[in-house]
Protein backbone atom coordinates (compact mmCIF):
# COMPACT_ATOMS: atom_id res chain seq x y z
CA UNK A 1 0.00 0.00 0.00
CA UNK A 2 1.25 3.30 -1.17
CA UNK A 3 0.16 5.78 1.89
CA UNK A 4 1.84 8.74 -0.66
CA UNK A 5 -1.04 7.97 -2.97
CA UNK A 6 -3.69 7.90 -0.68
CA UNK A 7 -5.93 11.21 -0.97
CA UNK A 8 -8.09 11.01 1.55
CA UNK A 9 -6.69 11.25 4.91
CA UNK A 10 -10.15 9.45 6.26
CA UNK A 11 -9.29 6.42 4.45
CA UNK A 12 -6.20 6.07 5.90
CA UNK A 13 -7.13 6.35 9.11
CA UNK A 14 -10.04 3.77 8.24
CA UNK A 15 -7.37 1.51 7.12
CA UNK A 16 -5.26 1.70 9.92
CA UNK A 17 -8.24 1.27 12.23
CA UNK A 18 -9.24 -1.76 10.20
CA UNK A 19 -5.73 -3.40 10.74
CA UNK A 20 -5.97 -2.49 14.76
CA UNK A 21 -9.35 -4.46 14.85
CA UNK A 22 -7.96 -7.93 13.40
CA UNK A 23 -4.55 -7.48 15.89
CA UNK A 24 -7.01 -6.64 19.16
CA UNK A 25 -8.99 -9.37 18.45
CA UNK A 26 -6.07 -11.94 17.96
CA UNK A 27 -3.76 -10.55 20.11
CA UNK A 28 -5.84 -8.43 22.52
CA UNK A 29 -6.02 -4.66 22.91
CA UNK A 30 -3.68 -4.38 25.38
CA UNK A 31 -0.95 -5.94 24.35
CA UNK A 32 -0.68 -4.35 20.92
CA UNK A 33 1.43 -1.97 20.15
CA UNK A 34 1.60 1.17 18.09
CA UNK A 35 4.66 -0.71 16.45
CA UNK A 36 2.27 -3.64 15.50
CA UNK A 37 -0.82 -1.94 14.42
CA UNK A 38 1.96 0.12 11.89
CA UNK A 39 3.19 -3.07 10.34
CA UNK A 40 -0.43 -4.93 9.92
CA UNK A 41 -1.51 -1.48 8.23
CA UNK A 42 1.19 -1.00 5.79
CA UNK A 43 2.55 2.01 6.89
CA UNK A 44 5.53 3.33 8.91
CA UNK A 45 5.33 4.28 12.35
CA UNK A 46 5.91 8.03 11.82
CA UNK A 47 2.55 7.59 9.29
CA UNK A 48 0.81 5.96 11.99
CA UNK A 49 1.46 8.81 14.59
CA UNK A 50 0.04 11.40 11.83
CA UNK A 51 -3.23 10.04 12.16
CA UNK A 52 -2.96 9.07 15.95
CA UNK A 53 -0.91 10.39 18.19
CA UNK A 54 -0.72 7.51 20.65
CA UNK A 55 -2.45 4.22 21.64
CA UNK A 56 -4.70 6.40 23.49
CA UNK A 57 -6.33 8.10 20.43
CA UNK A 58 -5.95 4.97 18.44
CA UNK A 59 -8.05 3.38 20.68
CA UNK A 60 -10.73 6.32 21.38
CA UNK A 61 -11.37 6.36 17.67
CA UNK A 62 -11.77 2.63 17.79
CA UNK A 63 -14.39 2.79 20.05
CA UNK A 64 -16.03 5.66 18.62
CA UNK A 65 -16.22 3.91 15.18
CA UNK A 66 -17.49 1.06 16.67
CA UNK A 67 -19.68 2.50 19.19
CA UNK A 68 -20.73 4.60 16.09
CA UNK A 69 -21.48 1.62 13.75
CA UNK A 70 -23.18 -0.65 17.18
CA UNK A 71 -25.48 2.42 17.60
CA UNK A 72 -26.75 2.52 14.22
CA UNK A 73 -27.58 -0.97 14.17
CA UNK A 74 -29.13 -0.70 17.39
CA UNK A 75 -31.34 2.71 16.68
CA UNK A 76 -32.49 0.65 13.60
CA UNK A 77 -33.62 -2.56 15.26
CA UNK A 78 -35.42 -0.60 18.07
CA UNK A 79 -37.38 2.45 15.98
CA UNK A 80 -40.23 0.73 15.30
CA UNK A 81 -40.74 -0.09 19.43
CA UNK A 82 -43.17 2.34 20.82
CA UNK A 83 -43.26 1.27 24.27
CA UNK A 84 -40.44 2.99 26.08
CA UNK A 85 -39.83 0.51 29.25
CA UNK A 86 -39.16 -2.18 26.35
CA UNK A 87 -37.53 0.07 23.86
CA UNK A 88 -34.81 -0.06 26.68
CA UNK A 89 -34.67 -3.62 27.52
CA UNK A 90 -34.61 -4.20 23.73
CA UNK A 91 -32.03 -1.55 23.02
CA UNK A 92 -29.44 -2.71 26.11
CA UNK A 93 -29.88 -6.14 25.20
CA UNK A 94 -28.92 -5.99 21.49
CA UNK A 95 -25.97 -3.21 22.60
CA UNK A 96 -24.87 -6.63 24.64
CA UNK A 97 -25.90 -9.12 21.31
CA UNK A 98 -24.12 -6.62 18.82
CA UNK A 99 -20.34 -6.49 20.93
CA UNK A 100 -20.16 -10.05 21.77
CA UNK A 101 -21.24 -11.31 18.13
CA UNK A 102 -18.78 -9.07 16.89
CA UNK A 103 -15.13 -11.00 17.07
CA UNK A 104 -13.13 -7.29 16.72
CA UNK A 105 -15.51 -6.13 19.70
CA UNK A 106 -15.62 -8.82 21.68
CA UNK A 107 -11.94 -8.40 22.63
CA UNK A 108 -12.42 -5.31 24.36
CA UNK A 109 -14.27 -7.33 26.96
CA UNK A 110 -11.85 -10.03 27.58
CA UNK A 111 -9.87 -10.66 31.23
CA UNK A 112 -7.24 -8.45 30.31
CA UNK A 113 -8.40 -5.79 28.30
CA UNK A 114 -11.98 -5.38 30.12
CA UNK A 115 -10.39 -1.93 31.97
CA UNK A 116 -9.71 -0.29 28.94
CA UNK A 117 -13.06 -1.11 27.53
CA UNK A 118 -14.62 0.36 30.61
CA UNK A 119 -12.55 3.41 30.87
CA UNK A 120 -13.04 4.65 27.15
CA UNK A 121 -16.77 3.83 27.82
CA UNK A 122 -17.05 6.20 31.01
CA UNK A 123 -15.55 9.11 29.10
CA UNK A 124 -15.82 8.87 26.05
CA UNK A 125 -18.94 11.48 24.59
CA UNK A 126 -19.76 9.67 20.89
CA UNK A 127 -20.99 6.80 23.72
CA UNK A 128 -22.78 8.86 25.59
CA UNK A 129 -24.66 10.24 23.07
CA UNK A 130 -25.77 7.18 21.81
CA UNK A 131 -26.77 6.14 24.80
CA UNK A 132 -28.41 9.30 24.95
CA UNK A 133 -30.32 8.49 21.71
CA UNK A 134 -31.44 5.07 23.19
CA UNK A 135 -33.31 7.15 26.01
CA UNK A 136 -34.85 9.93 24.02
CA UNK A 137 -38.34 10.18 24.71
CA UNK A 138 -38.11 7.27 27.80
CA UNK A 139 -38.39 9.92 30.51
CA UNK A 140 -40.86 12.65 29.86
CA UNK A 141 -40.83 15.91 28.85
CA UNK A 142 -39.75 16.72 32.37
CA UNK A 143 -36.14 15.51 32.11
CA UNK A 144 -33.65 17.99 31.48
CA UNK A 145 -30.17 17.31 29.19
CA UNK A 146 -27.68 16.94 32.48
CA UNK A 147 -30.26 14.21 33.71
CA UNK A 148 -30.49 12.52 30.07
CA UNK A 149 -26.50 12.67 30.09
CA UNK A 150 -26.12 10.98 33.06
CA UNK A 151 -28.92 8.56 32.26
CA UNK A 152 -26.74 8.02 29.17
CA UNK A 153 -23.64 7.43 31.40
CA UNK A 154 -25.73 4.62 33.38
CA UNK A 155 -27.00 2.80 30.21
CA UNK A 156 -23.54 2.71 29.33
CA UNK A 157 -21.98 1.13 32.64
CA UNK A 158 -25.05 -1.41 32.21
CA UNK A 159 -23.62 -2.92 29.06
CA UNK A 160 -20.43 -2.13 29.88
CA UNK A 161 -21.05 -4.52 33.38
CA UNK A 162 -22.96 -7.35 31.28
CA UNK A 163 -20.15 -7.39 28.90
CA UNK A 164 -17.79 -7.72 31.26
CA UNK A 165 -19.65 -9.70 33.90
CA UNK A 166 -22.20 -11.58 31.90
CA UNK A 167 -26.26 -12.92 33.63
CA UNK A 168 -25.92 -16.73 33.69
CA UNK A 169 -27.78 -16.58 30.48
CA UNK A 170 -29.81 -14.19 27.93
CA UNK A 171 -32.70 -14.77 30.09
CA UNK A 172 -31.29 -13.90 33.12
CA UNK A 173 -29.72 -10.87 31.63
CA UNK A 174 -33.14 -9.60 30.08
CA UNK A 175 -34.89 -10.31 33.44
CA UNK A 176 -31.63 -7.98 35.19
CA UNK A 177 -32.34 -5.12 32.54
CA UNK A 178 -36.33 -5.70 33.20
CA UNK A 179 -36.36 -5.44 37.25
CA UNK A 180 -33.34 -3.17 37.99
CA UNK A 181 -32.71 -0.64 35.12
CA UNK A 182 -36.32 -0.39 33.07
CA UNK A 183 -37.81 0.71 36.54
CA UNK A 184 -35.04 3.70 37.00
CA UNK A 185 -35.38 4.94 33.88
CA UNK A 186 -39.08 4.89 33.06
CA UNK A 187 -41.46 6.57 35.20
CA UNK A 188 -43.82 4.03 36.70
CA UNK A 189 -42.42 1.23 34.93
CA UNK A 190 -41.81 -1.83 37.29
CA UNK A 191 -41.53 -4.39 34.49
CA UNK A 192 -41.36 -4.21 30.94
CA UNK A 193 -44.15 -5.60 29.60
CA UNK A 194 -44.38 -9.10 27.86
CA UNK A 195 -42.78 -8.31 24.14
Amino acid sequence: MNWLRDERSEAAAEKILDAAADLFARRGVATTGMADVAKAAGCSRATLYRYFDGRGALHRAFVHREARRVGEQVAAEVATIADPAQRVTEAILASVRRVRETHTLAAWFEVGDAGIASELAGTSEVIEVLGAAFLAGVGGAGVDRAALSRQARWVVRVIVSLLTVPGADADDERTMVEQFVVPALVPGQTTVPNA
